[in-house]
């Protein structure tokens, strides 16, 4: 059969960029560098069922296999699935895919002013606090050891995303930038600090991050906040619970599985976060990339432990639907390597609108002043990229 998808070798940096269409482009920036898929091939069916991920892994691994069969030459799937299984992920193999080492090129800007109003909380600070409060007690209770709380900011829009991208991906460029054009005409956008897992041949890498402090323009209060970080025991516990829970899940299916016993610091522009790298050899090489993310999602960084107790209160406590938001974003080729990372740090653009969300880990002995205070920092990407300051 004729080659209908193609694969385009490495791109120069910055073309990419220019290369970029919202409704029809996908975008993945990473410190392995950049891609650009072009179109869709094949979408690949994943309704939403009462068994979540289960089979997602399958339905792609035979998507991509048929797919080369038809005589794509080099398909990968690309796309993003959501935090709730109730939600159809967005995965398509795409016609053509560029590669480029980084999205946005070292010095490069685009100059654009955007045509924002005022935002509108949901919910509310007030509220978010009280919610907090809430969760605290059913932590308190023993019914749960942790759950995460979000909020949202929804912000008039002139629509133009490129220079949005653009902004995001110089703002934290070791982190990974995203974009996917989301099947009913929104496009999901974000610059996120965490990696869910990577598959490289039989290497497995995870990077959860929890336990979070906002950074400070002052160079000696900066120095202080992250040290404080890395002494909170709240932080810490916090950041055990995610560690342990993504060790636990990563276990069954690694030959050997090496996890650091303390965390480190990692920054953002905007935050600090505890940082623990986890690494592995799978004991299957046949364990695809998508196998591992459906084991680990959704983690405790994003969720809560226990996992359906949590979901239970968030659909209880969070007035708006996540719908992307805490979901899973990234590509896998053939041979079942990729690279998906937690859609943090995120907004859904929509006409003239623009959704950002932000969440913070609840634990008994949080403070929901704190909290609320995390998530306002945590908007601080996007928020900079659209060329505002405050929340």
């Amino acid at each position: 059969m004729s080659l209908i998808g193609a694969h385009v070798g490495l791109a120069p940096a910055g073309s990419l960029l220019a290369a970029y269409r919202a409704d029809s482009c996908f975008v993945f920036s990473s410190a392995r560098g950049a891609l650009l898929a072009e179109g869709a091939y094949f979408t690949v069916s994943s309704p939403p069922r009462d068994g979540g991920l289960a089979d997602l892994a399958a339905r792609v691994g035979g998507s991509l296999r048929g797919a080369a069969a038809a005589g794509h030459e080099h398909p990968i799937v690309v796309g993003a699935v959501p935090f709730s299984s109730a939600t159809d992920a967005c995965l398509v193999i795409p016609r053509s895919v560029r590669h480029a080492p980084t999205l946005v090129p070292p010095g490069h800007h685009l100059r654009y002013k955007y045509l924002l109003g005022r935002e509108e909380a949901v919910p509310h600070p007030e509220s978010y606090v009280e919610a907090v409060r809430e969760a605290i007690t059913h932590l308190r209770s023993g019914r749960l050891a942790k759950v995460v709380l979000a909020r949202s900011l929804r912000i008039p829009f002139d629509g133009r995303l490129t220079p949005l991208l653009a902004a995001l991906a110089r703002h934290d460029p070791a982190g990974y930038t995203f974009a996917v054009p989301l099947r009913d005409g929104r496009v999901l956008l974000g610059a996120s600090p965490e990696l869910l897992v990577s598959r490289r041949g039989r290497n497995v890498a995870a990077n959860p991050l929890a336990g979070s402090a906002p950074r400070s323009a002052d160079p000696a209060e900066d120095r202080s906040r992250a040290r404080g970080l890395l002494e909170s025991a709240k932080d810490r516990h916090e950041h055990a619970l995610v560690v342990d829970a993504v060790a636990e899940s990563l276990r069954p299916l690694c030959g050997t599985l090496t996890v650091p016993a303390e965390p480190v610091l990692t920054r953002t522009a905007t935050m600090w976060h505890l940082s623990t790298t986890v690494t592995g050899e799978l004991a299957d090489p046949g364990v695809s990339s998508l196998t591992l993310a459906a084991a680990l999602h959704p983690t405790p960084a994003v969720c809560g432990v226990p996992t359906e107790a949590a979901r239970r209160l968030i659909a209880e406590l969070e007035p708006f639907d996540r719908d992307f938001y805490t979901g899973v974003v990234g590509w896998e080729n053939a041979s079942g390597d990729g690279e998906w990372a937690l859609t943090i740090r995120c907004a859904i653009a929509d006409g003239s609108v623009i959704s950002l969300f932000a969440g913070a880990g609840i634990v008994a002995d949080s403070d929901p002043e704190a909290e609320l205070a995390e998530t306002t920092a945590k908007f601080g990407t996007a928020l900079r990229a659209l060329g505002l300051t405050h929340a």
